[in-house]
């Protein structure tokens, strides 16, 4: 059952990956549209797409490598303690 419930938590992380892009850029994208209706320019929602793209980006690159850390070996976390006293 173990196994069954980790594979969920994987697949439920995998998946915030994946929905943290084009919800980033859809958030740009709504506050670019809410700034052109309001300042009366017609640029300022595709700089809001880009911006959210870079960021959504950024962020779903972070919570890769935080997810692939956080599931690698036992071992390799122990090497990144810097200390270099390990018990043998």
């Amino acid at each position: 059952m173990s196994g069954m419930f980790g594979a969920w938590v994987q697949a439920e992380k995998m998946m915030q990956i994946v929905l943290l892009l084009p919800s980033a850029a859809f958030i740009g994208w709504l506050a670019g549209y809410g700034l052109d209706r309001w300042l009366h320019q017609s640029w300022i929602a595709m700089a809001g797409i880009m911006f959210g793209i870079v960021a959504g980006l950024v962020g779903a690159i972070r919570m890769a490598i935080a997810y692939g850390a956080a599931s690698g070996p036992a071992d390799q976390n122990d090497n990144r303690s810097g200390d270099g006293d390990r018990d043998a």
